[in-house]
């Protein structure tokens, strides 16, 4: 595949260019590149610049208010919720990390959510965030339908990606980020792209038969990771991401990838504890010593240390990405790419 390499600077500038010119104010265009960004740096291109096709595309048809501003609401000496307006979730996101670091100082724990909202991303991403202030979270979003109930053949709830980080002296965080489907929608939005077949154990066709056709399977219904323990992992995201919020079940949200239809109003919820209020004041000590247990034994490697070597070798050797992808990101830049001509102006 004919690929195209950016450094760091570069992608997150063509991303949030690619944004401003699909009708997206500058600071949520930044926040967002960010994110996408990082997924890309992480080795998770599924959650990468990918993306940003899709998201241009529904912020200028209005699926997602490119400029909207996220309101904050506080419920409870311990609780707070976002509203995401139907814009873009990261910069709803980043006023729930403010808001609930600010709140687990105060009382020990907090729980913020998010409604309105808008695709999660790399759910991990998020998650470190807050965690690199020395809180330990558990984070999760509900997206639109793709994986059956347990024994179902009909998407009802969504991948659900489900994050949890600790934080670490002297050491980037733990993180622990996994989508509740067997493998992530995008991967096999990658496989279509690619023109490439998936594994058998992924997902099921329209007719509930095994496939390993991409384009067949994103028409079907996507499997739980680990069976029927992962479709009560993605019903229990579905309440905390969803019920909790007011937000859309998976059933109920529009798609991430395309341009029809309403806002998805899918939801966000995260957990966020003050480590320093736990019985343990040696919390620090503790978590190295397991994570030192685990790490004794051969064969063994601590959740995310693939991420970290990903993130070094882009920081150090840049962003290889399609140049196709490239190509059509730097036509929509430029203004003039799908969507061009229409003016940048916020919704009314």
């Amino acid at each position: 595949m004919d690929t195209t390499t950016l450094s760091l600077a570069d992608a997150a500038d063509l991303a949030s260019r690619t944004l401003r010119a699909s009708r997206t104010s500058a600071a949520n265009a930044a926040l967002v590149a960010e994110m996408l960004v990082a997924a890309e740096a992480d080795g998770l291109p599924s959650h990468g610049l990918s993306r940003l096709p899709c998201y241009a595309d529904q912020a200028l048809c209005g699926k997602v208010d490119g400029f909207a501003v996220p309101e904050v609401r506080t419920l409870s000496p311990a609780a707070a919720f976002v509203d995401a307006r139907d814009g873009f979730a990261r910069p709803a996101i980043v006023e729930a990390e403010r808001r609930g670091l600010a709140l687990a100082g105060q009382a020990g724990v907090a729980l913020v959510t998010i409604g309105r909202s808008h695709h999660f991303g790399a759910a991990g991403f998020h998650a470190e965030r807050i965690a690199e202030e020395g809180a330990v979270v558990l984070a999760c979003g509900n997206t639109p339908a793709a994986v059956a109930p347990w024994g179902g053949r009909a998407p009802l709830y969504g991948t659900n990606p489900l994050a949890f980080a600790c934080p670490r002296v002297g050491k980037p965080p733990l993180v622990i980020d996994m989508s509740l489907s067997h493998v992530a929608r995008g991967k096999i939005m990658l496989a279509r792209d690619k023109g490439t077949a998936i594994p058998p154990d992924w997902a099921l066709n329209a007719a509930g038969e095994a496939t390993t056709d991409p384009a067949e399977a994103l028409a079907g219904t996507l499997l739980p990771m680990g069976g029927a323990k992962g479709a009560a992992l993605a019903l229990m995201v579905e309440i905390l991401a969803g019920a909790l919020t007011g937000s859309n079940f998976g059933y109920e949200a529009s798609s991430f990838l395309d341009a029809q239809g309403p806002p998805p109003r899918v939801g966000q919820c995260f957990i966020i504890i003050d480590p320093r209020r736990g019985a343990d004041p040696q919390f620090g000590e503790r978590i190295e010593a397991l994570f030192d247990a685990i790490s004794a034994q051969p064969g063994t490697r601590l959740p995310g240390d693939r991420r970290l070597q990903a993130r070094a070798r882009a920081a150090a050797q840049g962003l290889a990405i399609p140049s196709s992808l490239y190509r059509e990101l730097t036509e929509r830049a430029a203004g003039s790419g799908a969507g061009a001509g229409v003016k940048e102006q916020p919704r009314a």
